[in-house]
């Protein structure tokens, strides 16, 4: 080596032993959706969401995150839980979401909104729950 180290070598310091490369997590959920970045329906976060498949029906030939959905929502979960408990952001669930709907693999319940006035019940919720945290 040539003392000059990492910045002025063309070979990097300890290039007998390669470094582990850490996966990239940016790059998997623009995989996961196959580069689609708005879903196929609007859904709003606190849309609730259901499976339409039984416990018995063989779900081994989806991909993983649709499993890992089917499972999370044999209880009825809000899209931002399901995001949450998948550690993926929002805008991949619900592009998923979206596609598992359109294929009849769930059901998702939608709240009504009066006019484009928030639902009074759903503030409350949401206000009730950060109280708790």
């Amino acid at each position: 080596m040539s003392g000059q180290g990492w910045a002025g070598d063309s070979t990097p310091p300890h290039s007998a032993a390669p470094r582990p490369q850490k996966s990239s997590s940016l790059v998997r959920p623009y995989a996961v959706t196959g580069g689609r970045t708005a879903p196929r329906m609007k859904f709003a976060m606190e849309a609730l969401v259901s499976s339409v498949t039984s416990e018995y029906q063989d779900i081994s030939l989806l991909s993983p995150e649709y499993q890992a959905i089917i499972q999370l929502t044999r209880n009825v979960r809000s899209i931002a839980e399901i995001s949450a408990l998948l550690r993926q952001p929002l805008g991949v669930v619900r592009v998923l979401i979206a596609d598992m709907a359109s294929e009849g693999l769930i059901r998702v319940h939608q709240p009504a909104l009066d006019a484009g006035k928030p639902d009074i019940n759903l503030l409350e919720r949401v206000l009730s729950g950060l109280r708790r945290l």
